[in-house]
Parts: structure tokens; C-alpha cells; sequence
């Protein structure tokens, strides 16, 4: 049943990000991106029905054809960000409180983690039971995408809660590397990790943690040009 919940989270999400970048961007962005994101499910997706995720006697492990990938994207995205002006002008054309309120979307995850974890496929530690604390993130967006259109104060609020979202991401990131079997299992929890290899809920590693980053890092473009731009604050 969970699973079939989660699918279903997967494809609604699919279609909010699709939906958003057609209004926003146009329908030859969102033709763009709604093709390489179904070239990336369908790719993580077979790994991961396929077993290959969880065979770590390849060489190297199975695992590192989902991880690498998702590296390389969130690393070129962050130096197109930093080192970019065409990331501004990308971060302005959608409005800050969709890109603030989206991250809303962590309570789901959450709830599935916790789901997980009563299964016995992830430890404690990975939900808001234990040292997650990315359900705060979620429950808090809205309230940050409200308090970001009330002026240059809540813009330096949204500033920072963007950046305790990306550490709380890379804390729980951290987290899920050293609890999954492998050469990196460091840390032994009550059960191991089994998400990256599991289907279909290899899709958080895969989908939700690259989108969680995406939305902070254009948010952060888009507030630092704000503040930067007196008359341009207020443009929510």
C-alpha cells in the first residue's frame, strides 16, 4: 500500500514541477525537463527494480550508478548558480514564494521515512523520531514564503532559513550514506539503511533530495538579487 502511495507522491510531484515550469519558463523548458526527468526515473528506477542498487559486490558497488549521477547534476547546478548570471534571471522568473513553499514537500518524505522505519528498512536516526529535523524545514515553508513578500526583514529570514535547510539535507544525507550497507557503512544503527536500494523508494535519494537542494539554491539566487535590488524586494 505504501508503495503505491509513494508512486503516486512521485508522479504528483512530477507533474507540480512540470506544471510550474510551464507557466514560468515556457513549454519548451518544461519540455526539457519533463524528458530528462523521465529519463532519469525511468534509468533510477530499473536500477533499482533490477537490484543492481543493492549488489555490493560489483565493482564498483551498484549504488554509485544512482549516486555519482546525482552528484555531477547537484554540482554543475551549484556552479551554474554561482558563477552564472542566466541563474538570476532563472530564479527571478519564478515567483520566491513557489520556490520557498515547495519545499512543503519534506512532511511527505518525512511521513513516508517514518513509514519506513516502523517497516525496519531505515534506522530511527533518519526520521524526525530521531535526528532528522527536515519535517521542521517542511512544516515551516509556507510560513517563510509568507514572511518573504513582507519586505527586506523577511527576506534576510528567508535567507536563513534556506541555508539550515541545505545543512538539515546534508545532514540527513550524511546520515543515510553511513547507515547503508557498503564500503562507507560507518555507522550501525538498529537496522541498516536499505533505501538507495529499494524500489520505488530509491526516489528520495533520487528525486526529492536534488530537488530539495535545487529549490534552496534558487531561492538563495533569487533572494540575494532582492536584496541587492532595493526596488526588486518586493517582487514576490
Amino acid at each position: 500500500m505504501s508503495e503505491m502511495l509513494f508512486v503516486g507522491f512521485v508522479g504528483g510531484m512530477t507533474a507540480l514541477i512540470v506544471t510550474t515550469v510551464t507557466r514560468y519558463l515556457g513549454g519548451r523548458a518544461a519540455w526539457w525537463l519533463l524528458t530528462g526527468l523521465l529519463v532519469w526515473l525511468t534509468y533510477s528506477g530499473l536500477l533499482g527494480y533490477a537490484g543492481v542498487l543493492k549488489n555490493m559486490t560489483m565493482r564498483p558497488p551498484g549504488v554509485v550508478f544512482l549516486v555519482v549521477p546525482v552528484l555531477i547534476f547537484l554540482l554543475a547546478f551549484l556552479a551554474f548558480v554561482l558563477l552564472s548570471s542566466a541563474s538570476a534571471r532563472l530564479a527571478l522568473a519564478i515567483p520566491l514564494w513557489i520556490l520557498l513553499g515547495a519545499q512543503s514537500f519534506r512532511v511527505g518524505v518525512e511521513l513516508f521515512l517514518h513509514q519506513l522505519c516502523i517497516d525496519g528498512m531505515v534506522p530511527k536516526m533518519l526520521t524526525f523520531g530521531g535526528a532528522n529535523v527536515d519535517i521542521y524545514v517542511g512544516a515551516s515553508a509556507v510560513l517563510i514564503a509568507w514572511l518573504s513578500a513582507r519586505g527586506r526583514l523577511g527576506l534576510r529570514l528567508a535567507l536563513a532559513w534556506n541555508v539550515l535547510g541545505l545543512l538539515s539535507l546534508a545532514n540527513v544525507v550524511t546520515r543515510a550514506v553511513l547507515t547503508a550497507p557498503g564500503p562507507l557503512h560507518l555507522i550501525h544503527s538498529e537496522v541498516p539503511n536499505l533505501l538507495l536500494g529499494t524500489f520505488p523508494f530509491l526516489f528520495i535519494p533520487a528525486l526529492f533530495v536534488p530537488l530539495g537542494v535545487v529549490l534552496h539554491l534558487l531561492a538563495l539566487r533569487s533572494i540575494v538579487s532582492r536584496l541587492r535590488s532595493p526596488s526588486a524586494s518586493l517582487q514576490t
